[in-house]
């Protein structure tokens, strides 16, 4: 049967479909909390700059033709013009031109703050060790494929180079290996097992408070439903996430302990208690997670928070934030929180001198009014006006005044 209009419209229509949208759209469905929702809009511009900070980096000279940067925006999932971008950081990025073509570098303060970030990834070497040894150990084989692990490097507080700055140094726990033979298949493996490190977040909790190991919930508590939810799963044992999982059945209620008690152990180990649920599913053999991870944390609202901010579904440790904030935060978090606060700056230098820049515009073209002043004036000031609009036209135009007035003041006078 051809294809047209009158066929999808009775196909859209019809209510078997609807239902099955409804089921679909229903699995991705939570209440929004704007704290969490904050955080994720807070944390999205600064990833972006991230990666152009990155990207300037290993360039030649540290200098990027704006051009390269251009080429580079769709990778970043980004539109309109690099340039326009990059201006709107003044205190982040040095756009100047040369021999008739735009460069960007880093500004001195940027720069600054790149020693800073390499220094405190020195100084947490041993934790990051730990981290990477700890992430290993959550794996069935024990083993990562490098190419999958950068996928959460970052997340997890590696640079770009740690394959040769970090993990050459502990050959008594990690080795690189290769069993296919393809370049693709390389794999950083753990050869020595720490028992002191195979303690989860939670049971650390348990420790601290003198209590067996229990899962938190963060819901207000008038979600009775969700709460009844939540008592119910907390009441069975909990099953630490370094345990051993082949032995329990695939949706057995034991399983789901343990995958909840894994995703929650992984988050922990993020500097923001964050991962893209995409992400995580591209491990799902390696970490023996369900094939539909989605529903298994929308089932768990009480623990997790999932968001589809800027159309990208991401999970979050409710328990790692008060509020929009991180209550625990890496000293990686730290340095990368004064980057955020001068690209805030830079932004509010870039919009008061856009601001200035229109306004003079403006006042040259002659099209800035004054607001009508209030009391006997304003009768006087309309009347005049009235009485040239013959002469003059155009800005005393009823509607043309309107249109202004909206633009400068955001209200229309009677």
């Amino acid at each position: 049967m051809p294809v047209n209009k009158t066929t999808i419209l009775v196909f859209v229509q019809n209510p078997r479909f609807q239902l099955q949208c409804r089921r679909r759209l229903s699995l991705w469905s939570m209440k929004k909390d704007p704290d969490l929702e904050s955080a994720l809009s807070r944390n999205r511009r600064w990833i972006v700059n991230n990666q152009l900070k990155n990207i300037i980096l290993r360039c030649p000279n540290q200098v990027a033709p704006v051009k390269f940067l251009q080429k580079k925006f769709k990778s970043l999932d980004l539109q309109g013009k690099a340039q326009n971008w990059l201006n709107k950081y003044p205190c982040c990025f040095d756009v100047y031109r040369e021999n008739g073509e735009y460069y960007c570098k880093l500004t001195k303060r940027m720069m600054s703050l790149v020693d800073e970030e390499e220094s405190v990834q020195v100084e947490q070497e041993p934790v990051l060790v730990e981290r990477l040894a700890k992430v290993l150990m959550l794996s069935l084989n024990h083993r990562l494929n490098v190419v999958k692990f950068g996928e959460l490097k970052r997340s997890l507080g590696f640079s770009d180079d740690y394959l040769i700055s970090v993990v050459p140094k502990y050959p008594e726990l990690f080795k690189i290996v290769n069993y296919s033979g393809r370049k693709s298949n390389l794999e950083i493996e753990l050869i020595s097992w720490k028992s002191e490190w195979a303690v989860s977040a939670i049971e650390e909790q348990g420790r601290e408070r003198g209590r067996e190991p229990r899962f938190s919930c963060s819901l207000p508590l008038s979600w009775v439903k969700s709460w009844e939810r939540f008592r119910e799963f907390n009441e069975s044992p909990y099953l630490s996430p370094y345990s051993e999982c082949r032995g329990f059945v695939e949706g057995s209620k034991e399983r789901e302990k343990w995958v909840v008690g894994l995703v929650h152990e992984l988050l922990s180990l993020t500097l923001w208690k964050k991962a893209s649920i995409m992400k995580l599913s591209h491990f799902r053999r390696e970490f023996g997670l369900p094939v539909k991870l989605n529903v298994l944390l929308l089932k768990h609202a009480g623990i997790f928070y999932v968001s589809n901010k800027y159309q990208i579904y991401t999970v979050l440790l409710r328990e790692g934030y008060d509020g929009s904030e991180l209550v625990n935060k890496d000293p990686l978090v730290v340095v990368k929180e004064k980057f955020g606060e001068l690209m805030q700056e830079g932004l509010h230098e870039y919009n008061r001198r856009h601001y200035l820049l229109n306004l003079e515009k403006k006042k040259k073209k002659g099209l800035l009014l004054v607001r009508p002043r209030e009391g006997k004036d304003e009768g006087n000031e309309t009347s005049e006006r009235a009485e040239d609009h013959s002469k003059t036209g155009g800005l005393f135009d009823p509607e043309e005044r309107k249109r202004f007035y909206k633009v400068l003041f955001d209200d229309i006078p009677p």
